[in-house]
């Protein structure tokens, strides 16, 4: 297993030692285990003030002094939100008091917080299928089915859910209080008010994303990163270069000939002039879907098998090189892209500006005039969107030209493959989502941004276990809590606009990014990636579902999948919905057999 820890309540019998090799334990003061896992020294620091214990674990650049400091002015555990919201990097915030114990991961999901009962007391962790090993616990089939039936990316919460029956995940947003034998999800963070002018927002962006590539890049090792040409990665490649030079960069060579990746890639090479830059050929890499029985961790469900075994090459390749930390630009493109959202509130409030955006996202986009008035005439709330979605689950999928003005982004329909009772488990899954939806920020817009991050981030953690594996630790500063805060205080129409292409990162990084790519609008595809390495493992996909985990729980059809994947194809829309499939497949398959294998008999 990973880096990883459990938390326990005070004099509590379960001893989670043996998940761990060599495990670290932080005791309550009664001398009980409270924290055990596995991790680096560089990435734990605990402190005590008076009666109060802070634990760290991750990555937070915050010394001994600073956080006893910081945790000097909790009194209770409601005062740790404080104290969270002061620390910079992606970490999760531990703190025990004489009323109990508190667990907080990151707002965006890329470190989660789950929980059950053991012997009638709340035990938690970062990782659901290490409380699965503990506990014995099986498959959640229900909401595997509602990742199944929905065909693509399904927003938190369901989306983000345990697939582990009896354990539960804490919302991004809320912490996990454990006092008096309960735990309690209390909410602890709100986005803040989207109230800052652009020049005014990006200064503060540019501050928050310059610490965060500092405190990665001092002392750390042989620092690497992606340059892929796009904004988000060529502006990590120039902040890491003012403080590390000597860094070596790395991109995949494009298959495909409309991919212009390249010309900004190579343009950006050249004035980085002290780094080294490594381009992988096409002919070097393993091609999509290879191996697709392969696994990448027992969690969840990985949602970017397509490229599980390009991202263990690179890591790989990386090690091979010297590399011990490297910068990726993931989350990016949440959290500075296009999210229209913000036109519902702005049309009510603003309909001279909203109009004048709505014709450029038409124009950009070729939305359908219809479609977007009744998108923007629609007026239910969150709980109405996930009842929609589970009525119209078997509906043909909406036009590709659909808005995304939605609180889900886009509508959910199911794949063929589908079987009836799946769709109906599905359906279940979604109306019992809709009794305790609520809107992630006031703004459909800002609501839109933190969907869009919370689907991705928990496969983001797993693409750092794949690093990790290699021994070279990657770290995603755009998803820190710090850099999400800062750029979610801009005005949503000043952020997100038809006429320019990430105008908040663009500003922020005005000085460092070449102008080249600071102006760029297009964004490189790779559809003959992913035609060319279907095509190639065509036959090991119909080998792997021909033996379907999935369709012996009467989940999907394997005849259905099948024709599907030898069917002639229109577009690559299909070929998502079978990656989603493909993670569900392999975890699924995996899932069981830990069930099966990793009982203990010392186990509560």
């Amino acid at each position: 297993m990973s880096t990883g820890f459990v938390v326990l309540p005070d004099g509590s019998p379960t001893d989670p030692t043996w998940l761990y090799e060599s495990p670290h334990v932080i005791t309550h003061p009664s001398g009980t285990p409270w924290v055990v896992g596995r991790w680096a020294a560089d990435e734990m620091v605990q402190v005590q003030a008076g009666s109060v214990r802070v634990v760290v674990i991750g990555h937070c650049p915050v010394t001994t002094a600073q956080l006893t400091s910081l945790a000097g002015r909790v009194r209770t555990l409601s005062d740790a939100a404080v104290l969270a919201r002061q620390l910079p990097g992606s970490c999760h915030v531990l703190v025990a008091s004489p009323e109990g114990a508190g667990v907080r991961g990151t707002i965006t999901g890329l470190r989660q917080v789950f929980h059950t009962r053991v012997g009638g007391r709340p035990i938690a962790s970062d990782r659901p299928d290490t409380l699965a090993m503990l506990t014995g616990a099986g498959v959640d089939e229900g909401v595997l089915a509602a990742r199944l039936a929905t065909g693509g990316l399904l927003p938190a919460p369901l989306g983000t859910a345990s697939l582990w029956s009896g354990i539960s995940a804490v919302p991004e947003d809320h912490c996990l209080l454990m006092t008096e034998g309960r735990a309690r999800e209390v909410l602890w963070w709100q986005p803040p008010e989207p109230e800052l002018p652009l020049e005014e927002g990006a200064s503060a962006v540019r501050t928050a994303l310059e610490e965060a590539v500092r405190c990665r890049t001092l002392g750390q090792g042989r620092l690497s990163a992606d340059l892929s040409g796009g904004m988000d990665s060529t502006a990590l490649c120039f902040l890491g270069a003012r403080i590390t030079p000597g860094l070596l960069t790395f991109r995949w060579a494009e298959a495909d000939a409309g991919n212009d990746d390249t010309v900004f890639a190579e343009h950006s090479a050249t004035l980085l002039e002290q780094a080294t830059h490594v381009v992988v050929g096409q002919h070097q890499l393993p091609a999509v879907f290879t191996h697709p029985g392969d696994l990448a961790d027992t969690e969840q469900p990985y949602l970017f098998t397509r490229t599980l075994a390009r991202m263990r090459h690179t890591a790989g390749l990386l090690a091979e090189r010297g590399s011990q930390v490297h910068l990726a630009g993931h989350g990016g493109d949440e959290l500075f892209g296009r999210l229209p959202g913000y036109l519902h509130r702005m049309l009510r409030r603003r309909p001279r500006l909203a109009v004048r955006h709505l014709r450029g996202y038409r124009a950009l986009d070729r939305w359908p005039l219809s479609g977007a008035l009744a998108e923007l005439a629609r007026t239910g709330s969150v709980a109405d969107w996930w009842r929609d979605q589970a009525d119209s689950l078997t509906e043909p999928a909406p036009p590709r030209r659909h808005p995304p003005l939605g609180w889900g982004l886009m509508p959910l329909r199911a794949p063929a493959w589908v079987t009836d009772a799946a769709i109906d488990a599905a359906r279940s899954e979604l109306r019992r989502t809709a009794d305790g939806a609520r809107p992630f920020a006031a703004d459909r817009g800002q609501h839109q941004v933190l969907v869009a991050l919370r689907a991705t981030a928990p496969a983001y953690r797993q693409f750092s276990r794949l690093f990790e594996k290699a021994g070279i630790r990657l770290h995603q500063p755009y998803l820190d809590d710090r850099v999400v805060e800062a750029a979610m205080a801009v005005r949503l129409h000043e952020r997100s606009t038809p006429w320019a292409y990430k105008p908040l990162l663009a500003a922020a990084m005005q000085d460092v990014l070449p102008d080249r790519v600071r102006v760029r609008t297009t964004k490189g595809a790779f559809d003959e990636d992913m035609r060319i390495g279907l095509s190639r493992s065509l036959d090991e996909l119909l080998e792997l579902f021909a033996d379907s985990e999935l369709a012996r729980a009467g989940l999907i059809s394997t005849d259905a999948v099948r024709s599907r994947l030898l069917a002639p194809q229109a577009d690559l829309s299909r070929n998502f919905a079978v990656e989603q499939l493909l993670g569900c497949e392999t975890w699924f398959r995996a899932a069981r057999r830990l069930v099966r294998t990793e009982r203990q008999p010392n186990r509560p």
